[in-house]
C-alpha cells in the first residue's frame, strides 16, 4: 500500500468518525428531551444551538486552517468531539447543556472545513476526483450511528455512557490515523478571518451549494411528513421516503467520483440538478407509494454530488486559500440548509405541501441553470473537468 493510499484511508476514517459523532448525538435527542422534560418548543430552541455554533465557527474555521494547517485543526476538532460529546450526556442542567451544544456545533464546522481542505490536498495528489467518496463515508457513518443508537436504547444504556463509547472510538481512530495526514500550512492564496466578499467564482459555486443544501435540508426534515400527508402511505412505511432518499444519497457518493472523472464536474452538476427536478416533479404529479419512492431516490442521487463538487471547485480558488474559500462557500450554503425546512412549512401553511415540494424542484432546476450559463465565471471550464490534458 502506498503512502497516498494510507493517507486516503486515514482521512476517510476520520470523515467516518465525524459523521458517527453527529449521528450518535442525533440518535439520543428523544432521551435528552425526556431527561430535561423539554416541551417541543424548548427542544426546538435547544436544537438551534447546533446551527448557531456552526455559523459562529465559519469565519474562525477558514482562518484556523490557513493559520495552523488542516491537520492540526482536524486533531483539535477530534479532541473537541472526545470532550464535548460526553459532556452533552453528563450535563445536569439546561444552563450547562445549551453552551455545550453550541460548542459541539462549532466543533462540527471546524471539523467540516478542515477535513474537506485535507481531502482537497489528497485529491490533488491523486489527480482525479475522490472527494465524494469521503462524503459517502460521512453518510455511511450516519446509518452506523443510528444503528448503534438504536442498540444503546434497546439495552437501556444512558446517553452519557453511549457518548463515552463513541468518544473512545474517536480517540482510537485519531491515534492510528493522525500520523498519515498531510501537514500543510498556508497553502494557496489569501487567508484571514472570513469577513470579506467572495469573488465571482465563489459566489456562483456558493449559490449552487445553497440550492443543493436547501434541497438536502428539506428532504431531511420533510420526507416523512410528505409520505404521511400527501402519499398517505400506511403508518409503518412513513419512513420509506426518508430512507430511500438517504440510502440513494449515501450510495451515490461512492460512485459519483467515477462519473465525474468521465464527464467532468460541470456536466455532473447539470445532471444532478435535473435529477432533483425530475424526482420531485414525479413525486408531486404522481404521489403514489411506488412513484414517490422512485422520485425520492432520484433526488438522493441528485443531491449526492453537489456539495462535494462545490467544495472541490471552491478549494481551487486562485484568490483565497482552500480553507478560507471552503468557509465562504460553506457559509453561503449553510443558509440554504437553515432556511429551507422552515420555508417549506410556511409555504405549506399558505398553500399545501405539494406546492412546497415544487419549490424544491425549481431549486434543482436552478442548479442546472447556474452550471450552464456564463461559464467564463469558472475562469476556465476545463478547470471543472478532470480530463484537463485532453481538453486543453
Amino acid at each position: 500500500m502506498t503512502l497516498l493510499q494510507k493517507r486516503r484511508i486515514a482521512l476517510g476514517s476520520i470523515f467516518f468518525i465525524a459523521g458517527l459523532c453527529f449521528a450518535s448525538w442525533a440518535s439520543r435527542i428523544p432521551d435528552i428531551q425526556s431527561k430535561f422534560s423539554f416541551s417541543e418548543a424548548q427542544l426546538g430552541t435547544l436544537l438551534l444551538g447546533l446551527p448557531i455554533g456552526s455559523l459562529a465557527a465559519l469565519p474562525l474555521a477558514g482562518w484556523a486552517v490557513y493559520r495552523f494547517g488542516s491537520k492540526r485543526v482536524i486533531i483539535a476538532s477530534s479532541i473537541g468531539y472526545i470532550l464535548f460529546l460526553p459532556l452533552i450526556g453528563f450535563s445536569y442542567s439546561i444552563l450547562m447543556l445549551i453552551p455545550v451544544v453550541v460548542v459541539f456545533g462549532m466543533i462540527g464546522n471546524l471539523m467540516n472545513i478542515s477535513l474537506n481542505t485535507q481531502a482537497l490536498a489528497i485529491e490533488d495528489s491523486y489527480g482525479r476526483s475522490i472527494l465524494a467518496s469521503f462524503h459517502g463515508l460521512w453518510s455511511l457513518a450516519g446509518f452506523t450511528g443510528a444503528g448503534i443508537g438504536a442498540a444503546m436504547i434497546y439495552f437501556d444504556i444512558l446517553p452519557k455512557f453511549h457518548y463515552v463509547f463513541i468518544s473512545a472510538i474517536v480517540l482510537m481512530t485519531l491515534f492510528v490515523s493522525h500520523a498519515f495526514l498531510i501537514d500543510e500550512q498556508r497553502a494557496g492564496g489569501g487567508g484571514g478571518l472570513v469577513l470579506k466578499k467572495p469573488d465571482g467564482l465563489l459566489l456562483r459555486i456558493g449559490a449552487i451549494a445553497f440550492l443543493g443544501m436547501l434541497s438536502e435540508g428539506c428532504m431531511f426534515d420533510w420526507s416523512g411528513v410528505y409520505f404521511k400527508k400527501v402519499v398517505e402511505i400506511e403508518p409503518g412505511l412513513v419512513a420509506l421516503g426518508y430512507v430511500s432518499f438517504m440510502g440513494a444519497m449515501a450510495s451515490a457518493r461512492f460512485v459519483t467520483d467515477r462519473i465525474i472523472n468521465k464527464i467532468g464536474r460541470l456536466k455532473m452538476l447539470r445532471i444532478s440538478g435535473l435529477l432533483i427536478f425530475i424526482g420531485l416533479s414525479l413525486s408531486v404529479v404522481l404521489p403514489l407509494p411506488i412513484s414517490a419512492t422512485l422520485g425520492f431516490l432520484l433526488v438522493g442521487f441528485g443531491v449526492a454530488a453537489i456539495i462535494p463538487i462545490s467544495y472541490s471547485t471552491a478549494g481551487r480558488s486562485k484568490q483565497y486559500s482552500p480553507g478560507v474559500a471552503l468557509a465562504m462557500v460553506s457559509t453561503i450554503s449553510f443558509f440554504g440548509f437553515l432556511i429551507g425546512p422552515p420555508l417549506i412549512g410556511y409555504v405549506a401553511e399558505i398553500f399545501n405541501l405539494k406546492v412546497s415540494f415544487i419549490l424544491i424542484a425549481i431549486a434543482g432546476l436552478g442548479i442546472t441553470i447556474l452550471s450552464s450559463v456564463r461559464l467564463e465565471i469558472f475562469e476556465s471550464p476545463t478547470d471543472l473537468s478532470i480530463n484537463d490534458a485532453s481538453n486543453a
